[in-house]
């Protein structure tokens, strides 16, 4: 049974990333198409002001973030460190469970 619920945890973690990252890609594809058509129309209409910069480093912020997130890449807390503390809540919280039953008998 636990190995059923190990396995269901771990289908589960896979679709929220894949959903994730399909999720960057779309942000990406978008990205691709509007900046370019935003610096046309910054071009054309007011080339004396270029604010297309705005968005255009604004929206990449947020893509490298979400790319970071997406791929699990995290420079301040390391690699992998979602599921080392899932796996170590779930561990504390089975040690919870264990000591209220053995005392509770």
């Amino acid at each position: 049974m636990e190995d059923f619920n190990s396995e269901k945890m771990a289908y589960e973690r896979a679709k929220k990333r894949a959903k994730e990252i399909r999720g960057f890609y779309y942000n990406l594809t978008m990205y691709c198409i509007i900046i370019p058509i935003l610096i046309t129309i910054n071009l054309v209409f007011t080339p004396e002001f270029q604010w297309f910069w705005f968005s255009m480093l604004g929206w990449g912020t947020g893509l490298l973030c979400h790319g970071m997130a997406a791929f699990g890449y995290n420079p301040f807390l390391g690699k992998n460190w979602e599921e080392k503390k899932i796996k170590e809540l779930i561990e504390k919280e089975t040690r919870k469970q264990e000591y209220y039953h053995h005392n509770t008998k």
